[in-house]
């Protein structure tokens, strides 16, 4: 047993801390740095020998992706409050000056790790026979192979540019990739700068021929580098670097905008063209270039990052090759909930016996799609409402929605046109919706919608049954195989009340009153978690058992975290798995000696949002209140959002949350990070030879409870059990 595994372990022994470090700002972890250090745990898994070698470089390229998003976007909006002046301090009590100054330090040294990282990559790729091949090394054969290449694939598409009065410094775009050329004439001697910018459409990596079994690659700004002479016809190469740009992409929308979606489609414009907010250039970069591209950005010394190694380590995700599936996880497919089996895939007859939650990528997606599908096609379906927060460019659920509009059913559907990064397939997704017929509103220009509802009016017998689903995640069918969510499904007329409610307040801004099970930001939701929390503590105080289990993927809210604190003082037990970002210090004497934080980081991405309270009956029990929701416990989830909290009552649905879904978590060893006091993450993996529970493992081999069908849920098993479970013979563990 190790200290990750927080369904066995005591509690650690708490820490003495300063009274200034209690008391003051200082009691919560910094927002950004503790981005970084999530990132930093992102990037230990491109390390970890219990991965698949292609599996790790994929953690190194998301890590890389993870890090430009974070510059683009947070590092970007501390820059904008420097330059203005604004001196705000955050809730940890740094201005933004210092954060950026701590943020840059931290982000140095990661990079330097990712290129130490794929170093070490690189070398056990090649030992399986796949090579990125340098200039120096290549083969007749080759250079004849990637002449025919480059004449046919890339020339076409090159866009050679001069540098100077004439030829003004181009604009290079967001994530823009460039070579800058130093080139002299042969003729006359004659130099001449250049810029080759290298468009984002061609593949970064040129494979080249090799035996069978074996792959080789070339890096793409190396092939332009050995055609520069078709390029630049007479010229010789008398230096060079490459560079990459990140640029602003916040979005700023005017809150009077008539047209959003015109607005939105112009703010995308501005996005493309922010100011630079980090410069990447390759080492030994000449000094004329590298002061010309400088001056030209209008970046300073302390925005630039001199890169020894790979630029773009992002697109090191091309590798992955799909030919080397013994080099990535084993395969797995999602389970068909028997209980659906059991009704010839009627969605709403599985429904109608009982609620479903079914827990996403171990159970498909694609029952989510079905319930649309089934309900476009279905004539006794009158109407149809769903959010869409993030879709795909080609949505099975949009095309589900376009086929009930043009059967003639009402849909309405609520586009959020802010859900970052996808703003631009939003928009598209909306205007195909329109022209299906269906209602798509904006919801609200300072809110944005992160709920996922979807509701489904069914004419049964002399009366409307309203079918509602509930989800954690996105109505997404590419992150849905990746990302660990819920999916709730249920006909209950309250639940269906409370999501009409919701589309009503979302379409005509009609405050909802009388919710009778959901609470929602940003009206009700925050208040009720703080509610909930201190109920808690009045258990505690009154000598009752008080526990909390949480699962979030960022808790950074003063109010929830002083809340939280206040409950711990009070004696209640509080476990929490967070993923990203925590504001919160555990484990500190007087502060949070009864609250214990980790976060997991493995194959799937943890992205469901629960919490249970023991209720005075500890955890877990059938008496304890569960709930999921829509919403992380950050300030713009619960003030600056339309989210969602649902209680579960039905108890098949609450045991599985409880004994399976969260009792899982709490009990990951291999995939865990455990946060000290001091804001450091730390893995016990325990002896070489010891077995690690995997909670990712765990529910891949074991079914969940609510989707069993007739087979039962007695033969579903359990990590925990409460006394009633154990009472009905159900298995307690493993």
């Amino acid at each position: 047993m190790t200290q990750a595994d927080f369904l066995k372990s005591p509690f650690p022994a708490p820490v003495d801390l300063p009274f200034a470090e209690t008391a003051g700002p200082a009691r919560y972890f910094n927002r950004e740095l503790s981005w970084l250090a999530f990132n930093w745990r992102v990037l230990e898994e491109a390390a970890n020998p219990a991965v698949p070698l292609l599996e790790r470089l994929r953690f190194l390229s998301i890590s890389a992706t993870n890090l430009d998003e974070f510059y683009t976007v947070r590092v970007a909006g501390l820059r904008a409050l420097v330059r203005t002046g604004n001196a705000t301090l955050s809730e940890d009590g740094r201005s933004p000056a210092e954060q950026l100054h701590l943020i840059n330090a931290d982000a140095r040294r990661l990079m330097q790790t990712q290129q130490t990282t794929f170093n070490r990559l690189r070398r056990e790729m090649e030992a399986e026979g796949i090579s990125i091949v340098p200039r120096s090394k290549l083969t007749a054969r080759d250079l004849k192979h990637l002449e025919a290449h480059f004449l046919n694939n890339v020339f076409p598409v090159l866009s050679p540019l001069a540098i100077d009065p004439a030829h003004p410094f181009p604009f290079i775009p967001n994530t823009g990739f460039s070579l800058a050329l130093e080139l002299e004439r042969k003729t006359d001697h004659r130099s001449l700068k250049a810029l080759l910018p290298i468009p984002q459409q061609i593949a970064r990596f040129v494979p080249l021929p090799g035996k069978p079994g074996e792959h080789r690659f070339l890096a793409l700004e190396e092939l332009l580098l050995l055609h520069l002479g078709m390029l630049f016809p007479g010229y010789s190469d008398k230096g060079h670097c490459s560079f990459r740009v990140l640029r602003d992409s916040d979005l700023e929308v005017e809150d009077e905008a008539e047209d959003l979606v015109r607005e939105f489609e112009t703010a995308l414009k501005r996005r493309r063209r922010g100011e630079v907010i980090r410069l990447k250039l390759s080492a030994g970069a000449p000094e004329t270039l590298r002061a010309l591209i400088m001056e030209e950005l209008a970046v300073t010394e302390d925005e630039v990052v001199e890169v020894k190694g790979l630029l773009g380590v992002a697109d090191l995700k091309e590798l992955i090759l799909s030919s080397r599936k013994d080099l990535m996880w084993p395969p797995f497919t999602p389970r068909v909930p028997e209980r659906v089996q059991d009704h010839d895939g009627d969605l709403f007859a599985a429904i109608r016996q009982k609620d479903m939650l079914l827990h996403h990528p171990y159970e498909t997606f694609d029952m989510v799609i079905r319930f649309l599908e089934l309900a476009a096609r279905d004539p006794n379906v009158l109407a149809i409402k769903q959010t869409l927060y993030r879709t795909s460019w080609d949505s099975p659920v949009v095309s589900a929605l376009c086929e009930a509009a043009e059967a003639g059913k009402s849909v309405t559907a609520l586009v959020e046109l802010k859900a970052r990064f996808d703003e631009a397939a939003n928009i598209r997704q909306s205007r195909r919706l329109e022209r299906a017929g269906a209602h798509v509103v904006y919801g609200f220009v300072n809110y944005k919608t992160h709920a996922k509802i979807s509701t489904v009016v069914r004419r049964e017998g002399d009366h409307l049954v309203t079918y509602t689903h509930y989800g954690t995640g996105n109505y997404h069918p590419i992150t849905a195989r990746i990302y660990t969510d819920l999916s709730f499904f249920t006909c209950d007329p309250a639940l269906g009340r409370d999501a009409t409610k919701v589309f009503n307040y979302l379409s005509g801004y009609v405050q909802p009153e009388g919710l009778e099970n959901l609470a929602i930001s940003p009206t009700t939701l925050k208040p009720r978690l703080l509610e909930l929390i201190a109920a808690e503590a009045d258990h505690a105080r009154a000598g009752r058992p008080a526990e909390i289990w949480a699962k979030m993927n960022s808790v950074i809210e003063p109010d929830v975290i002083d809340a939280l604190y206040s409950a711990s003082q009070a004696g209640v037990k509080i476990s929490l798995v967070i993923r990203g970002i925590c504001g919160l210090r555990p484990g500190v004497k007087g502060l949070s000696e009864n609250i214990r934080v980790k976060s997991i980081v493995g194959r799937f991405l943890e992205h469901s949002r629960i919490v249970c309270f023991g209720s005075g009956h500890g955890l877990p029990s059938r008496k304890a209140r569960v709930f999921f929701s829509s919403a992380d416990w950050m300030g713009r989830n619960l003030t600056r959002r339309v989210e969602t909290l649902v209680e579960a009552h039905n108890p098949t649905v609450k045991s599985q949350i409880l004994s399976q879904i969260m009792a899982a978590n709490l009990a990951d060893e291999a995939q865990s990070w455990v946060l000290a006091p001091d804001g450091s993450y730390t893995r016990d993996l325990g002896p070489s030879d010891g077995h690690l529970f995997n909670c990712h493992q765990f529910f891949m081999e074991n079914p969940s409870l609510s989707g069993r069908g007739t087979a039962g849920a007695k033969d579903a098993p359990r990590l925990v059990s409460g006394k009633d479970d154990e009472a009905a013979g159900a298995p307690a563990g493993l």
